[in-house]
């Protein structure tokens, strides 16, 4: 094309000029690319001058903002005209509108520069455009997905946090929307994977897909690199094991069977699974079953001073009794802001509400026999299939000396304690002050006339022989703290009821 007799020359268009830019424009289309504003910066190098994305407002959304006539625009946006040119100033504008997806109104393009457009310039806005408008489509489908998967998490969280309550009927009917079927299961295996923090969705998903959703699936509130598994009639023991095998790194305990309604109580044998699997070839753990010390008590007896201790939450409404026996399980299992995350309140929350079960209860749980104790009745609790009737003369007459004086408990806690006399450091005697201290070095330290570090690496030595965790409070260090009482190593807690 010849240029005009002024000077001002076209740039002239060949075969091989159109797929060029056609070329370019579609690179930003690839999963690398998908930028909005790169596009409009895009746009501006090829046209020579500059590019802009106003909304319906005017607001700018990409580029270098350009002033525009308002009923011009006005006229754009409500579908009037598709496009328009302007010539003024010494500006050549283009205009093109921009389709995007609802509610938001339509947008528009600007394309400005010196010179007239020629047919390629205009081409390329119009094209621009368009990319435009996928670009934005497959912004707010994306958009629109991510906000599906997050309520999708949050529903799932709502569900075990629902469970870990033992609100059973509730967590059903959470469940039943999406997942028809998934909690109608009596009973339930939890499961908690553990990997890197930065691979937990990829974690998580791998457990969705390798199940097909017949399972609960919920990132951990509390520990970021757990994934928490909660399989009715532990239908996916060998999909996680499979699992497992195939991603580098990531470690699982698994819980022994149990109700629904001690979803919390299968959760913390699935973590201290997890400590196992940690040493173990195979990544792999599953909740050992061991001689508990309330299977060696008479069930009947257990079951009515359990009534007993927790007679005085008996005058609460229902719901609020429960939710104060749930949270302090899980506040003595785990620490309050650990708990807090896993029912999804905070951490004041938690502890105001053991706080009014320590009123109620007239009692101190930063004794560390307290909290066995009380741990000891909120489980047995748990457990109970049929509620003895509170108030009766059984239930009045059974104390806690009449748990600990079995000969079958005696026995046992013994033979637990008895496996640390073969160290010469005298472990059992550090043990007991230590737990007589509240489980405070420093107080334990005093008494012993040792340093501090001492009493903690004397606890620590002890782990491995009780084969329990005893720094972290938890079931293990409770019934450690109960073989004690039963050889009359500690004094009982003063307890109402108990």
């Amino acid at each position: 094309m010849a240029g005009r007799e002024d000077g001002t020359r076209t740039t002239a268009v060949t075969q091989d000029d159109g797929p060029e830019w056609a070329q370019q424009l579609l690179d930003h289309l690839r999963p690398t690319g998908r930028d909005v504003r790169k596009v409009v910066a895009w746009l501006a190098g090829a046209v020579r001058g500059t590019a802009c994305l106003q909304d319906g407002s005017g607001a700018l959304l990409a580029g270098t903002p350009t002033p525009l006539e308002q009923d011009l625009t006005a006229d754009i946006v409500s579908g009037r005209i598709a496009s328009a040119a302007w010539d003024g100033r010494g500006r050549h504008l283009r205009l093109v509108r921009v389709e995007r997806p609802r509610p938001a109104s339509a947008g528009v393009l600007v394309a400005s520069r010196e010179t007239p457009f020629d047919r390629r310039a205009s081409d390329m806005v119009t094209y621009t455009a368009q990319v435009l408008e996928v670009l934005l489509r497959a912004r707010a489908t994306s958009a629109a997905g991510r906000r599906l998967e997050r309520a999708t998490a949050d529903l799932r969280l709502a569900i075990l946090q629902l469970l870990m309550v033992e609100d059973t009927v509730s967590a059903r009917r959470v469940a039943a929307g999406l997942w028809p079927g998934l909690l109608d299961a009596d009973t339930a295996c939890v499961y908690v994977l553990e990997g890197h923090v930065d691979d937990r969705d990829r974690t998580a998903e791998e457990c969705i897909e390798a199940t097909g959703e017949r399972v609960l699936v919920v990132r951990c509130p509390a520990m970021d690199a757990h994934v928490i598994v909660v399989a009715p009639h532990d239908t996916a023991a060998d999909e996680l094991r499979a699992l497992i095998g195939r991603l580098p790194g990531t470690f699982l305990g698994g819980s022994a069977p149990q109700s629904l309604a001690r979803t919390a109580a299968a959760y913390g044998q699935a973590v201290s699974a997890l400590a196992v699997a940690r040493f173990r070839p195979d990544r792999q753990a599953v909740y050992a079953e061991r001689t508990h010390p309330e299977r060696l008590m008479d069930p009947a007896a257990l079951h009515h001073w359990t009534a007993g201790v927790l007679r005085p939450l008996d005058g609460l409404a229902h719901h609020t009794r429960a939710e104060l026996l749930a949270t302090t399980r899980l506040g003595l299992e785990f620490t309050a802001v650990s708990a807090a995350k896993v029912l999804g309140v905070s951490r004041n929350t938690v502890r105001a509400r053991m706080e009014r079960v320590e009123a109620l209860l007239r009692t101190d749980f930063s004794d560390l026999a307290v909290r066995a104790v009380v741990h000891l009745a909120l489980n047995a609790h748990a457990g109970l299939t049929e509620t003895p009737q509170a108030g009766t003369d059984a239930a009045a007459r059974v104390r806690l000396g009449d748990l600990l004086t079995g000969a079958a408990l005696r026995t046992w806690a013994d033979d637990l304690l008895g496996r640390l006399a073969a160290d010469s450091r005298d472990l059992r005697r550090t043990l007991r002050t230590w737990i007589a201290a509240g489980g405070n070095a420093e107080r334990a330290a005093q008494t012993l006339g040792v340093h501090a570090q001492t009493v903690r690496e004397h606890v620590r030595s002890a782990e491995p022989v009780l084969e329990r965790q005893l720094l972290a409070a938890g079931s293990d260090l409770y019934e450690v703290v109960l073989a004690h009482l039963a050889l009359g190593a500690l004094e009982p807690p003063a307890l109402h009821g108990a």
